[in-house]
Protein backbone atom coordinates (compact mmCIF):
# COMPACT_ATOMS: atom_id res chain seq x y z
CA UNK A 1 0.00 0.00 0.00
CA UNK A 2 1.50 3.34 -1.51
CA UNK A 3 1.83 6.21 1.62
CA UNK A 4 -0.02 9.11 0.12
CA UNK A 5 2.18 12.71 0.40
CA UNK A 6 0.03 15.14 2.06
CA UNK A 7 1.69 18.67 2.08
CA UNK A 8 -1.28 19.52 4.65
CA UNK A 9 -0.11 16.82 7.02
CA UNK A 10 3.50 17.41 7.02
CA UNK A 11 2.88 21.51 7.75
CA UNK A 12 0.98 21.00 10.70
CA UNK A 13 3.78 18.24 12.11
CA UNK A 14 6.71 20.40 11.52
CA UNK A 15 4.57 23.36 13.72
CA UNK A 16 3.96 21.29 16.41
CA UNK A 17 7.06 20.41 16.65
CA UNK A 18 8.30 24.07 16.33
CA UNK A 19 6.18 25.21 18.91
CA UNK A 20 7.45 22.98 21.39
CA UNK A 21 10.70 23.77 20.72
CA UNK A 22 10.08 27.10 21.40
CA UNK A 23 8.18 27.05 24.55
CA UNK A 24 10.99 24.53 26.41
CA UNK A 25 13.60 27.20 25.34
CA UNK A 26 11.53 30.41 27.04
CA UNK A 27 10.98 27.96 29.90
CA UNK A 28 14.94 27.16 30.28
CA UNK A 29 15.60 30.74 29.89
CA UNK A 30 12.72 32.26 32.79
CA UNK A 31 14.38 29.01 34.82
CA UNK A 32 15.83 30.50 38.37
CA UNK A 33 19.11 28.36 37.57
CA UNK A 34 22.24 30.79 37.29
CA UNK A 35 23.98 31.11 33.98
CA UNK A 36 27.56 29.88 33.96
CA UNK A 37 29.91 33.06 33.70
CA UNK A 38 34.06 33.13 34.12
CA UNK A 39 34.98 33.65 37.68
CA UNK A 40 37.41 36.74 37.92
CA UNK A 41 39.32 36.54 41.70
CA UNK A 42 41.08 39.79 42.20
CA UNK A 43 44.43 38.36 43.83
CA UNK A 44 47.48 40.35 44.91
CA UNK A 45 50.04 40.19 42.72
CA UNK A 46 52.34 43.00 43.80
CA UNK A 47 51.33 42.37 47.31
CA UNK A 48 52.72 38.27 46.61
CA UNK A 49 56.24 40.09 44.59
CA UNK A 50 57.07 42.22 47.56
CA UNK A 51 56.57 39.46 50.02
CA UNK A 52 58.50 36.99 48.02
CA UNK A 53 61.21 39.43 47.74
CA UNK A 54 61.07 40.61 51.40
CA UNK A 55 61.41 37.12 51.85
CA UNK A 56 64.81 35.49 49.96
CA UNK A 57 65.58 38.50 48.05
CA UNK A 58 65.91 41.68 50.08
CA UNK A 59 69.18 42.75 51.30
CA UNK A 60 68.21 41.88 54.61
CA UNK A 61 65.76 39.25 54.10
CA UNK A 62 63.94 37.04 56.66
CA UNK A 63 65.30 33.35 55.40
CA UNK A 64 68.44 33.46 55.16
CA UNK A 65 71.22 31.28 52.20
CA UNK A 66 70.88 27.73 53.69
CA UNK A 67 67.29 28.06 53.89
CA UNK A 68 67.01 29.49 50.08
CA UNK A 69 68.68 26.46 49.43
CA UNK A 70 66.91 24.20 51.07
CA UNK A 71 63.65 25.14 49.50
CA UNK A 72 64.57 26.15 46.48
CA UNK A 73 67.22 23.45 45.72
CA UNK A 74 69.81 25.74 44.09
CA UNK A 75 72.27 28.67 45.36
CA UNK A 76 70.44 32.15 45.46
CA UNK A 77 73.67 32.78 43.02
CA UNK A 78 73.04 30.35 40.92
CA UNK A 79 68.90 31.71 40.78
CA UNK A 80 70.02 35.04 39.71
CA UNK A 81 72.37 33.90 37.15
CA UNK A 82 69.26 31.94 36.07
CA UNK A 83 67.03 35.04 35.91
CA UNK A 84 69.99 37.10 34.33
CA UNK A 85 70.41 34.97 31.39
CA UNK A 86 67.10 34.53 30.51
CA UNK A 87 66.56 38.41 30.47
CA UNK A 88 69.65 39.13 28.99
CA UNK A 89 69.07 36.62 26.27
CA UNK A 90 68.30 37.65 23.10
CA UNK A 91 70.36 35.80 20.07
CA UNK A 92 67.49 34.63 18.41
CA UNK A 93 64.69 36.66 16.66
CA UNK A 94 61.68 36.53 16.89
CA UNK A 95 62.71 35.32 20.72
CA UNK A 96 60.76 31.46 20.99
CA UNK A 97 57.70 31.61 23.13
CA UNK A 98 59.07 30.33 26.91
CA UNK A 99 61.36 33.22 26.56
CA UNK A 100 58.70 35.67 25.52
CA UNK A 101 56.62 34.16 28.46
CA UNK A 102 59.57 35.08 30.91
CA UNK A 103 60.18 38.44 29.05
CA UNK A 104 56.63 39.98 28.96
CA UNK A 105 56.02 42.91 30.88
CA UNK A 106 54.95 44.43 34.21
CA UNK A 107 51.60 44.75 33.43
CA UNK A 108 48.72 42.79 31.23
CA UNK A 109 47.01 42.99 28.28
CA UNK A 110 44.24 44.40 30.69
CA UNK A 111 46.44 46.99 32.44
CA UNK A 112 46.73 45.12 35.66
CA UNK A 113 50.32 44.51 37.43
CA UNK A 114 51.73 41.20 36.15
CA UNK A 115 54.19 38.48 37.67
CA UNK A 116 57.54 39.25 37.72
CA UNK A 117 60.38 36.40 36.58
CA UNK A 118 61.07 35.17 40.19
CA UNK A 119 57.76 34.72 40.59
CA UNK A 120 57.15 32.33 37.71
CA UNK A 121 60.44 31.14 38.34
CA UNK A 122 59.66 30.24 41.76
CA UNK A 123 56.46 28.51 41.33
CA UNK A 124 58.04 26.30 38.49
CA UNK A 125 60.99 25.40 40.71
CA UNK A 126 58.70 24.59 43.76
CA UNK A 127 57.14 22.37 41.27
CA UNK A 128 59.70 20.27 40.69
CA UNK A 129 61.29 20.43 44.13
CA UNK A 130 58.23 18.93 46.16
CA UNK A 131 56.02 17.60 42.59
CA UNK A 132 53.27 20.42 43.69
CA UNK A 133 50.37 20.55 41.79
CA UNK A 134 49.55 24.29 40.31
CA UNK A 135 46.97 25.15 43.37
CA UNK A 136 49.46 24.33 46.37
CA UNK A 137 51.17 28.27 45.43
CA UNK A 138 47.97 29.90 44.84
CA UNK A 139 47.83 31.16 48.45
CA UNK A 140 51.74 32.42 48.94
CA UNK A 141 51.82 33.60 44.93
CA UNK A 142 48.73 34.54 44.30
CA UNK A 143 48.68 32.64 40.69
CA UNK A 144 46.31 30.39 39.18
CA UNK A 145 46.92 26.75 37.74
CA UNK A 146 46.18 28.36 34.58
CA UNK A 147 49.57 30.46 34.97
CA UNK A 148 51.47 28.30 37.10
CA UNK A 149 51.22 25.25 34.69
CA UNK A 150 52.79 27.26 31.86
CA UNK A 151 55.32 28.51 34.16
CA UNK A 152 56.85 24.87 34.29
CA UNK A 153 56.06 24.58 30.64
CA UNK A 154 58.28 27.68 29.75
CA UNK A 155 61.17 26.70 32.35
CA UNK A 156 62.26 23.26 31.81
CA UNK A 157 62.24 24.45 28.00
CA UNK A 158 64.48 27.22 28.39
CA UNK A 159 66.58 25.42 31.01
CA UNK A 160 67.49 23.22 28.16
CA UNK A 161 67.63 26.26 25.77
CA UNK A 162 70.53 27.70 27.95
CA UNK A 163 72.74 24.99 29.54
CA UNK A 164 71.95 21.74 27.12
CA UNK A 165 74.85 22.29 25.47
CA UNK A 166 77.23 22.64 28.58
CA UNK A 167 75.70 20.33 31.17
CA UNK A 168 74.79 17.33 28.98
CA UNK A 169 77.43 17.50 26.54
CA UNK A 170 80.14 14.95 25.77
CA UNK A 171 83.26 15.30 27.44
CA UNK A 172 87.18 16.25 26.11
CA UNK A 173 89.95 14.16 26.13
CA UNK A 174 91.18 16.55 29.05
CA UNK A 175 87.98 15.43 30.62
CA UNK A 176 88.27 11.67 30.08
CA UNK A 177 92.02 11.67 31.23
CA UNK A 178 90.46 13.18 34.66
CA UNK A 179 87.70 11.00 34.99
CA UNK A 180 89.67 7.71 34.40
CA UNK A 181 92.29 9.10 37.03
CA UNK A 182 89.68 9.76 39.96
CA UNK A 183 88.18 6.12 39.15
CA UNK A 184 91.47 4.71 39.84
CA UNK A 185 92.50 6.44 42.30
CA UNK A 186 88.89 5.77 44.28
CA UNK A 187 87.64 2.88 42.97
CA UNK A 188 90.69 0.89 41.52
CA UNK A 189 89.82 0.52 37.81
CA UNK A 190 91.81 2.10 35.13
CA UNK A 191 90.12 3.42 32.22
CA UNK A 192 86.68 3.24 33.64
CA UNK A 193 84.21 5.79 32.49
CA UNK A 194 81.70 5.79 34.83
CA UNK A 195 78.86 3.27 35.93
CA UNK A 196 75.76 2.65 34.34
CA UNK A 197 71.79 1.51 35.84
CA UNK A 198 68.19 2.17 35.03
CA UNK A 199 65.44 3.49 37.06
CA UNK A 200 61.89 3.36 36.36
CA UNK A 201 59.85 6.24 36.81
CA UNK A 202 55.94 6.05 37.23
CA UNK A 203 53.54 7.04 34.78
CA UNK A 204 49.57 7.91 36.38
CA UNK A 205 48.18 9.12 33.38
CA UNK A 206 50.13 7.23 30.73
CA UNK A 207 47.82 6.49 28.30
CA UNK A 208 45.49 3.05 27.80
CA UNK A 209 47.23 2.15 24.51
CA UNK A 210 50.64 2.16 26.17
CA UNK A 211 50.15 0.81 29.12
CA UNK A 212 51.08 -3.12 28.18
CA UNK A 213 54.10 -2.04 26.81
CA UNK A 214 55.69 0.27 29.35
CA UNK A 215 54.00 -1.98 32.29
CA UNK A 216 57.35 -3.69 33.68
CA UNK A 217 57.48 -6.72 35.85
CA UNK A 218 58.44 -5.78 39.16
CA UNK A 219 56.06 -2.26 38.79
CA UNK A 220 52.46 -2.21 39.66
CA UNK A 221 51.87 0.46 36.97
CA UNK A 222 53.36 1.60 33.80
CA UNK A 223 56.57 3.21 33.73
CA UNK A 224 59.40 4.93 31.69
CA UNK A 225 62.75 3.67 32.17
CA UNK A 226 65.59 6.48 32.87
CA UNK A 227 69.05 4.91 31.58
CA UNK A 228 72.18 7.15 32.91
CA UNK A 229 75.73 6.40 33.03
CA UNK A 230 77.38 8.38 35.89
CA UNK A 231 80.76 8.88 37.30
CA UNK A 232 82.24 9.30 40.67
CA UNK A 233 81.38 13.41 40.84
CA UNK A 234 77.75 11.91 39.45
CA UNK A 235 78.26 13.34 35.74
CA UNK A 236 77.10 11.41 32.68
CA UNK A 237 79.87 10.88 29.69
CA UNK A 238 80.51 8.57 26.64
CA UNK A 239 83.48 8.86 24.79
CA UNK A 240 86.20 6.84 23.29
CA UNK A 241 89.22 6.44 25.38
CA UNK A 242 92.41 4.29 25.78
CA UNK A 243 94.04 3.11 29.04
CA UNK A 244 96.63 0.20 29.73
CA UNK A 245 96.13 -2.86 32.01
CA UNK A 246 99.30 -5.20 32.98
CA UNK A 247 100.36 -4.15 29.93
CA UNK A 248 98.18 -4.29 27.43
CA UNK A 249 96.26 -1.07 25.81
CA UNK A 250 92.95 -0.86 25.42
CA UNK A 251 90.90 1.23 22.71
CA UNK A 252 87.79 2.08 24.84
CA UNK A 253 86.27 2.58 27.87
CA UNK A 254 84.11 0.91 29.62
CA UNK A 255 80.79 0.90 32.53
CA UNK A 256 80.27 -0.95 35.53
CA UNK A 257 77.20 -2.81 35.12
CA UNK A 258 74.47 -5.29 37.14
CA UNK A 259 73.36 -8.58 35.47
CA UNK A 260 70.62 -7.15 33.38
CA UNK A 261 72.71 -5.86 30.60
CA UNK A 262 74.43 -8.11 27.90
CA UNK A 263 77.72 -9.51 27.80
CA UNK A 264 79.05 -6.55 25.58
CA UNK A 265 82.87 -5.52 25.97
CA UNK A 266 82.45 -2.35 27.17
CA UNK A 267 80.03 -3.41 29.79
CA UNK A 268 82.06 -5.06 33.03
CA UNK A 269 79.49 -7.02 35.66
CA UNK A 270 80.84 -9.02 38.70
CA UNK A 271 80.40 -12.53 39.38
CA UNK A 272 77.25 -14.30 40.55
CA UNK A 273 79.11 -16.91 42.05
CA UNK A 274 82.88 -16.38 42.76
CA UNK A 275 84.69 -19.34 43.78
CA UNK A 276 88.14 -18.12 44.39
CA UNK A 277 89.02 -14.85 46.41
CA UNK A 278 90.26 -13.03 43.12
CA UNK A 279 86.88 -13.38 41.69
CA UNK A 280 85.38 -12.85 45.03
CA UNK A 281 87.69 -9.37 45.49
CA UNK A 282 86.77 -8.20 42.06
CA UNK A 283 83.12 -8.57 42.83
CA UNK A 284 83.22 -6.65 46.17
CA UNK A 285 85.14 -3.46 44.77
CA UNK A 286 82.92 -3.87 41.64
CA UNK A 287 79.63 -3.88 43.55
CA UNK A 288 81.41 -0.91 45.65
CA UNK A 289 82.12 1.13 42.92
CA UNK A 290 78.96 0.48 40.82
CA UNK A 291 77.11 2.50 44.20
CA UNK A 292 78.21 5.72 42.20
CA UNK A 293 75.09 5.75 40.20
CA UNK A 294 72.59 4.71 42.45
CA UNK A 295 73.75 7.88 44.43
CA UNK A 296 73.58 9.64 41.51
CA UNK A 297 69.61 8.79 41.08
CA UNK A 298 69.11 9.04 45.08
CA UNK A 299 70.68 12.83 44.69
CA UNK A 300 68.67 13.24 41.62
CA UNK A 301 65.45 12.29 43.21
CA UNK A 302 66.00 14.08 46.40
CA UNK A 303 66.34 17.54 44.81
CA UNK A 304 63.70 16.80 42.36
CA UNK A 305 60.66 14.95 43.92
CA UNK A 306 58.81 15.31 40.49
CA UNK A 307 61.05 12.49 39.35
CA UNK A 308 60.30 10.48 42.39
CA UNK A 309 56.53 10.93 41.84
CA UNK A 310 54.64 9.52 39.44
CA UNK A 311 54.81 11.70 35.68
CA UNK A 312 51.21 13.63 35.61
CA UNK A 313 51.71 14.59 32.16
CA UNK A 314 49.77 12.79 29.06
CA UNK A 315 52.67 13.54 26.63
CA UNK A 316 55.75 11.61 26.43
CA UNK A 317 57.71 14.49 25.21
CA UNK A 318 56.74 16.78 28.16
CA UNK A 319 58.14 14.22 30.78
CA UNK A 320 61.23 13.89 28.93
CA UNK A 321 61.69 17.07 28.99
CA UNK A 322 60.78 17.51 32.27
CA UNK A 323 63.44 14.61 33.37
CA UNK A 324 66.05 16.37 31.29
CA UNK A 325 65.79 19.76 32.85
CA UNK A 326 66.21 18.05 36.14
CA UNK A 327 69.60 16.60 34.85
CA UNK A 328 70.19 19.78 34.17
CA UNK A 329 69.93 21.31 37.44
CA UNK A 330 71.39 18.33 39.04
CA UNK A 331 74.69 18.98 37.34
CA UNK A 332 74.94 22.53 38.05
CA UNK A 333 74.50 21.66 41.13
CA UNK A 334 77.19 19.56 41.13
CA UNK A 335 79.66 22.18 39.56
CA UNK A 336 78.46 24.82 41.84
CA UNK A 337 79.10 22.93 44.83
CA UNK A 338 82.92 22.10 43.45
CA UNK A 339 82.70 18.92 43.29
CA UNK A 340 82.83 17.98 39.45
CA UNK A 341 85.80 16.51 37.78
CA UNK A 342 85.91 17.82 34.90
CA UNK A 343 86.22 21.41 36.51
CA UNK A 344 89.33 20.38 38.25
CA UNK A 345 92.22 23.19 37.76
Amino acid sequence: MNAVFNPKAISAYLNVIFDKEENQSQAASSSSAPKLTRRVINRGHLGAAKLLYDHYFAPNCTYPPDMFRRRFRIQKEMFIRIARDIHSFNNVQPLPKHFQFFHKGATDASGRPGFNIFQKRTFAIRQLAYSYKADALDEYLQMAQDTGYPCLDAFYKYVIHLYQHEYLRRPTETDIERLSTKHEQVHGFPGMLGSIDCMHCGWRNCLVAWQGQLHARRQEAPTIMLEAVASYDLWIWDLKVEFSVNGHRFGKGYYLTDGIYPEWVTLVKSFKCPKDPKTTKFKRYQEAARKDVERAFGVLQGHWQIVEQQARAYSVNKIKRIMLCCVILHNMIVEDNGRACNHIV
